[in-house]
């Protein structure tokens, strides 16, 4: 995967500029932070060198733009996600339990992960060219991750044929997650990938 445009300036930074990957996850956790609770568009770059206690001179040698920022926190949430999805697409099982393991691995990433969740809803519009690309790409992936554990079982005769619109409602249905979860609701994530699980196996199985 190309990485996104950068327009970080090449070189040593400046003295005064804080060194090291520590530096550049705190930027990243306080904008995640911020895109989430204000918006993109209202975060400015300055509320983030004061949150990160980085001065602005030092930030834009960080982050390049703030633009890059908002690919790093979609990317980095999108990244992994897909290696969880991976990891299930590689065990040695049958359709129906990765099937169940990929459902399980999202409601739980969607309740546990709502400021990246909610920042991926509403502002990935934001993102242009290469960037806007290169998402699209990596969510292309974990997409066809699901397709393809559908169509494995749809080969070894567990699944019946599924065509796109079922599998678009399948991913839908979970991703709808994010919309009414509550932390402090009744029921716990894993509760409810279990419903989810049983609907889905129930909607395709051949059984």
């Amino acid at each position: 995967m190309a990485a996104g445009p950068s327009t970080r300036p090449a070189g040593r930074p400046p003295k005064d500029v804080p060194q090291g990957d520590a530096t550049r996850r705190r930027i990243r956790e306080v904008a995640t932070e911020l895109f989430a609770e204000i918006g993109y568009h209202s975060t400015g770059t300055a509320e983030i060198g004061r949150r990160a206690g980085v001065r602005q001179g030092a930030l834009y040698y960080h982050i390049g733009s703030k633009e890059e920022l908002l690919y790093e926190v979609l990317k980095a949430h999108v990244e992994e996600t897909l290696k969880g999805e991976q990891a299930i697409a590689a065990l040695d099982l049958p359709a129906e339990r990765k099937l169940e393991r990929l459902i399980t691995h999202q409601v739980t990433t969607i309740a546990h992960r709502r400021d990246e969740v909610a920042i991926y809803l509403r502002e990935r519009q934001h993102l242009t060219g290469r960037r806007a690309d290169d998402l699209q790409q990596l969510r292309d992936t974990v997409e066809q991750i699901w397709r393809s554990v559908i169509a494995d079982g749809v080969a070894s005769g567990s699944f019946r044929k599924v065509d796109h619109v079922e599998i678009n409602g399948l991913l839908g249905m979970v991703n709808m997650v994010f919309y009414w979860y509550r932390p402090d609701g009744e029921l716990a994530p894993e509760d409810i990938a279990r419903r989810f699980v049983d609907l889905a196996l129930r909607g395709v199985s051949t059984a």
